[in-house]
C-alpha cells in the first residue's frame, strides 16, 4: 500500500512509481521521504503536537511486535472475507454471473505494476529485499501511520468534540480512510477498496492502543508478504499460461 511521490515519478515516466533498479529506487524512495519529512515537519513544528497527541508512544511494551504480526494475519483474513461476501452478494442478487463476476475481478485486480517492476524482484536480489523491507516497513507502513496519526491529532485539534476519545477517533480514522482509498484509484477500483479498507482496520488499531506502532508492523508485514510473493505468483501465472 505504497502513495504519493513514487507515483509522480510513475506519471512522468511510464515507468514503475520504484523504477526497475536499485538505484533508482533508492533515489525514488529518498525523494518521497524526504518530501514527506518536510511538509509534515512543517506541520508538526506548527501545531506543536506532544509525543501523545501523536501516538508515538511504544504500546504496549514487547507486545507490540506480535500483536503487529497477529493483526496482520487478522487484516489480511479481514479483506479476504469481505472480498467473498461481496462476490456473494453479487453472484446472490443475480447482479453478477460467475464469468462476469471472474472477469469483473480479472479487469479491476491492483495493478502492483504501478509500484514495482515483477520482473527486477525476480532477477535483482537487492531490489527483492529493499521492496520487502525497506519499502514496505519504512517507505510504506511507517510513513502511512505517521500520516494517520498526525491527521488524526489534526482532526481532534480543529474539533475535539467531534473527534476526541475513542468513538470520535474511530470515526474520524473512518473518514481518513476514504481519502486513503481515494489516493489508491491509480492502481484500480479494487486496490482502491481494499486500501480503503485496510485504512480503517489500522486506524482502529491505533486509536485502541493510543500508538502507531502495531499499526506500523501490520501493514509492513502485510505488504512485504504480498510484495515477496509476487515473482512466485507472475511465475505461476505463466505457466499456467
Amino acid at each position: 500500500i505504497l502513495i504519493s511521490a513514487p507515483r509522480l515519478f510513475r506519471h512522468i515516466t511510464n515507468r514503475p512509481a520504484f523504477t526497475s533498479s536499485v538505484a533508482g529506487l533508492l533515489v525514488v524512495s529518498g525523494a518521497g521521504l524526504l518530501l514527506f519529512s518536510i511538509l509534515f515537519g512543517t506541520g508538526w513544528f506548527a501545531s506543536r503536537a506532544s509525543r501523545e497527541e501523536m501516538l508515538l508512544s511504544w504500546r504496549p511494551g514487547w507486545w507490540v511486535v506480535p500483536m503487529g504480526i497477529g493483526y496482520s494475519i487478522a487484516v489480511r483474513f479481514a479483506v479476504a472475507v469481505v472480498l467473498v461476501l461481496i462476490g456473494g452478494i453479487l453472484l446472490a442478487t443475480h447482479l453478477f454471473t460467475p464469468q462476469e463476476l471472474q472477469e469483473s475481478l480479472s479487469a479491476n485486480r491492483p495493478d502492483v505494476e504501478v509500484l514495482v517492476d515483477v520482473s527486477a524482484m525476480q532477477n535483482n536480489s537487492a531490489y527483492f529485499w529493499l521492496i520487502v523491507t525497506f519499502n514496505s516497513f519504512v517507505v510504506a507502513g511507517l510513513r502511512e501511520e505517521i500520516w494517520r496519526a498526525g491527521t488524526l491529532a489534526g482532526m481532534r485539534a480543529l474539533w475535539p468534540d467531534t473527534f476526541g476519545g475513542r468513538d470520535g477517533g474511530i470515526a474520524a480514522v473512518a473518514l481518513i480512510a476514504l481519502l486513503f482509498g481515494a489516493a489508491h484509484f491509480s492502481m484500480g477500483i479494487l486496490a482502491a477498496g481494499i486500501a480503503g479498507l485496510l485504512g480503517l482496520l489500522l486506524g482502529i488499531i491505533m486509536v485502541a492502543h493510543r500508538s502507531i506502532w502495531p499499526a506500523v508492523i501490520a501493514p509492513g508485514l502485510f505488504d512485504a508478504t504480498t510484495f515477496a510473493l509476487l515473482p512466485w505468483a507472475s511465475e505461476h501465472l505463466r505457466q499456467l499460461n
